[in-house]
């Protein structure tokens, strides 16, 4: 294969928005989509690869292997050391104890069904997770087990017939990958499946190139179409849409399209289309050669940054982890990866086998140490944690964990409030249950028979569907009937929304129009707050730093209640932010009492839930008329709050 100084070009067109994006530039809300023009980038190299040792009758893969372990391994095991020594020093035991389990996952290439299982790319705490970004490296080595395989297989045995064989597997990859988006997202994001056709787009457009385009006009408008598409993925995709459906399409097909407008047909530098002109300009090509080693070393500077801050960072700061992270994707470049990639006695098969053999067996030694030492809480003799009173949820009756059976329900044990002339089914999911300790104290203020049914992770959508849970839906289809049994006159839902705002609200209209249509009173509460990580963890942070109060910036879009609003026609809407924070932040604990509002990092303790009741819970008379809390009914301005009991001692601002 001859070097093509577009492809660097192109690698910088990818690595740059995802730092940025990793960074918090709000200005490109798609820049992760950058790891998607990288698996096509890959996909068309390594074919082409093993394309030319087939040709050349050089084809092993014992080679293939000593190539690839001489291109990742060297900067991955650099990186690796240098983010396990700034974790011992900066990660709290219970994160450094999650930290060694990524370092075995990152270090054997499984890292991305770790962080599945673990953690959503997209969520709040996912910026402290130093090694997250090692998931698309795993989705790379899992294509390469078959990889090599299937092109020497179709190559000596299906005479060549690149498409025959590999557009189906594409199209079934696609197709799952657009199913994923709302059957299981966190899945289709990380896991190979839904990602091979990206890598096969890529391996197909070198395996049977296209004809060459007579039309210089053509190749001219081919160029800029993928530019356009490329932009188009970067600015109009965010994390909230469903990826890596049909979004997928935009930054892959228009990677595809300039690597083949890049095609070398004429040779001479001005022949080439401008769009490749573009891509081949110096210092493009320059953050090309870098962009494994950058955005190695970008994500721990970033994750790190964001541990000691546990707040959303600055210009300031931003620019200088930028700076950081070229320098030492520099120094990384330079000193690491040049040298195994270079003609020497050390990058020979048997010493780099013996190199890489010996690498992941003591990065996977280091994560063992670190996880069955707990982390090490000696590090840091003045952190500890105190037990939260947190109440009971009656798990596996009133708070399916998906480990119950749903039959085991029952109105007896989780009708939570008792004596009233109403009666009110709270539905949804661990967000809706962390209501019910506050019940108790307030239920003179509810005046009514409130009954749990929760189950986590499942939001009160009757449309959701989730391979994870697969029960939900029949949990959900089931508060219809415990609707109508329970004679409930009005429904509460409550949920993590979000968590689903990436499948869109359309099923949460559709639940608030069927309950309508069985004649209950509908309201539907909001996001409450969410922080960056546990309160305790704040807490500790907010000490050292000499805090005066007990506030702290919420890490979750401060508009997603707005986004919830259109979504809940004819139902009332309470907007829990609204009580709990103020332009400032939310408070984390009682400033007089020093109570925990939360056990976590966003789930109400005791003393945060009968706060939270007291202060936006709407209230049922025995005439079954609502006293309006600060609600917004969708379509209506918001109504006048009502004179609430905050409960002794309890204050937070603006409260």
């Amino acid at each position: 294969m001859n070097y093509r100084r577009d492809i660097d070009g192109l690698r910088a067109i990818a690595v740059l928005p995802v730092v940025l994006f990793h960074f918090g530039v709000s200005a490109i809300p798609g820049g992760f989509t950058g790891v998607d023009i990288f698996f096509v980038i890959s996909g068309y190299l390594i074919s082409g690869s093993l394309l030319d040792d087939l040709e050349r009758g050089q084809f092993s893969i014992g080679r293939f292997y000593w190539r690839r372990a001489r291109r990742i391994l060297p900067a991955l095991t650099f990186v690796i050391v240098l983010a396990s020594i700034a974790a011992w020093f900066i990660l709290l035991p219970t994160d450094l104890h999650e930290f060694s389990l990524s370092v075995i996952a990152a270090s054997t290439f499984w890292s991305n069904i770790y962080f599945w299982k673990t953690t959503n790319y997209f969520s709040i705490d996912a910026a402290l997770r130093p090694l997250l970004h090692t998931w698309s490296l795993s989705v790379e080595e899992q294509y390469y087990i078959f990889a090599p395989i299937l092109v020497y297989l179709i190559y000596r045995y299906a005479s060549k017939r690149w498409l025959t064989i590999l557009l189906p597997i594409a199209i079934g990859s696609f197709a799952v990958a657009v199913m994923a988006t709302t059957l299981a997202p966190t899945a289709g994001f990380y896991l190979l499946p839904t990602r091979i056709w990206e890598l096969a787009l890529g391996a197909m457009l070198m395996l049977k190139r296209p004809p060459a385009l007579a039309s210089r006009l053509a190749m001219e408008l081919i160029g800029l179409a993928g530019f356009v598409l490329v932009a188009a993925g970067f600015l109009t995709i965010s994390e909230s849409d469903p990826f890596p459906g049909y979004n997928a399409l935009l930054p892959c097909v228009g990677t595809a399209l300039l690597i083949y407008a890049g095609t070398d047909r004429a040779g001479a530098e001005g022949s080439a289309p401008i769009a490749t002109r573009v891509l081949r300009f110096a210092p493009l090509v320059w953050v090309g050669l870098i962009s494994y080693s950058l955005y190695l070393v970008h994500w721990p500077i970033n994750s790190f940054v964001h541990y000691l801050s546990l707040k959303a960072i600055g210009v300031p700061t931003i620019v200088a982890m930028t700076v950081a992270s070229f320098a030492l994707a520099t120094f990384s470049w330079k000193y690491v990866e040049q040298p195994f990639r270079q003609k020497r006695a050390f990058t020979a098969p048997l010493p780099i086998f013996a190199f890489s053999a010996t690498a992941i067996a003591l990065l996977c030694a280091v994560g063992l140490t670190g996880a069955l030492g707990n982390g090490f809480p000696q590090r840091f003799p003045d952190f500890s944690t105190e037990r939260i009173r947190v109440g009971d949820w009656r798990n596996g009756v009133c708070f399916n964990e998906g480990e119950t059976r749903i039959e085991t329900w029952n109105l007896a044990d989780c009708t939570r409030t008792q004596g009233f002339a109403t009666n009110v089914l709270l539905w949804g999911d661990s967000f809706a249950a962390h209501y019910v300790p506050g019940l108790d104290a307030n239920a003179q203020k509810v005046q009514a028979n409130v009954i749990q049914y929760t189950y986590a992770g499942c939001p009160p959508d009757l449309s959701y569907f989730s391979y994870a849970r697969p029960a939900c839906t029949r949990f959900n289809e089931r508060a219809l009937s415990v609707i109508r049994d329970a004679n409930v006159q009005a429904v509460i839902l409550s949920g993590r929304w979000s968590d689903y705002q990436i499948r869109g609200f359309d099923g949460l209209q559709k639940t608030v129009d069927r309950l309508r249509e069985m004649g209950v009173k509908v309201y539907v509460i909001g996001q409450s707050p969410e922080f960056v990580a546990d309160v305790q963890k704040i807490a500790f942070f907010a000490t050292r730093e000499h805090a005066t109060n007990t506030s702290w910036p919420m890490a979750m879009d401060p508009d997603i209640n707005k986004r919830v609003l259109p979504f809940v026609k004819g139902a009332d809407f309470i907007d829990p932010l609204a009580y709990l924070c103020d332009a400032a932040g939310c408070s984390y604990a009682d400033a007089g009492t020093k109570q925990f509002l939360y056990f976590d990092y966003g789930h109400f303790s005791t003393a945060g839930a009968e706060l939270a009741i007291s202060k936006y819970w709407p209230s049922f008379a025995a005439s079954n008329e609502v006293a309006k809390a600060k609600v917004q009914s969708a379509g209506h301005g918001p109504a006048e709050p009502p004179q609430l009991a905050t409960g002794a001692g309890l204050r937070l601002p603006g409260g």
